[in-house]
C-alpha cells in the first residue's frame, strides 16, 4: 500500500510569559497524535450518523503536565504522561477547541489552547504536555487518556509566569 501524504499531523506552540505579560521563551514543536487521538478523530467523525448513530467518543477537555522525558510514541509507556505535575490539569481555554481552514487544498486544523496562570503549574523543568480526556482527575492518566503529548526542551516555569500551549491538529484527506 502507498501513503498520498495526507493524514493528521500536529504542531505545538508553547509561550512562557513573565509577570508583566513579556514573552521569555517561545518553541514550536511536532507532538505525537497517539493511537486513542486516532481513534478519536475517526468516532467523532461518524458520531450519530444513520444507520450506525455511532456514540461519541470521551471529548477531549483540557490538558496535564509534566517533567518525563520518555520519547512520544503512539501506544505504551509514550503514549502519556510519564511523570505527572500534580496541580497541572487545566481545562482548554474558555473559546477553545477551534477550527481553522487553511485553504482551498490545503486542509483544516483543529486548535486547542490552555493557559496556566501565575502559581499554576509552577516547575523547574517542565518537558511535557498531554491532551487528554480526564482533566478532572489530578491524577497522571494513562494511554487511554490521552489524544496527544509532547516532549519539549525544560522550561522554568516560575510562581509569576503564565504559561500557554497551543496545538494545531491538521487534517488534510486526498
Amino acid at each position: 500500500m502507498t501513503t498520498d501524504g495526507t493524514g493528521l499531523t500536529g504542531l505545538v506552540q508553547i509561550q512562557l510569559f513573565d509577570q508583566n505579560g513579556d514573552i521569555k521563551l517561545e518553541e514550536v514543536v511536532k507532538n505525537k497524535i497517539t493511537d486513542v487521538g486516532d481513534e478519536y478523530y475517526a468516532k467523532m467523525g461518524i458520531v450519530a450518523i444513520n444507520p450506525a448513530n455511532a456514540s461519541a467518543p470521551t471529548e477531549a477537555d483540557g490538558m496535564k503536565l509534566g517533567s518525563g522525558a520518555t520519547a512520544e510514541t503512539k501506544a505504551g509507556a509514550g503514549a502519556h504522561l510519564v511523570t505527572y505535575l500534580s496541580g497541572s490539569n487545566v481545562a482548554f481555554d474558555a473559546s477553545y477547541p477551534q477550527t481553522a481552514n487553511l485553504g482551498t487544498g490545503l486542509g483544516w486544523n483543529i486548535i486547542y489552547r490552555t493557559t496556566w496562570n501565575a502559581g499554576v503549574g509552577t516547575h523547574a523543568a517542565l518537558t511535557e504536555a498531554t491532551i487528554c480526556n480526564n482533566v478532572a482527575s489530578n491524577l497522571t492518566g494513562t494511554a487511554a487518556n490521552t489524544i496527544s503529548r509532547v516532549i519539549f526542551s525544560a522550561i522554568n516555569k516560575t510562581a509569576t509566569d503564565v504559561l500557554v500551549i497551543t496545538w494545531n491538529h491538521k487534517m488534510l484527506g486526498a
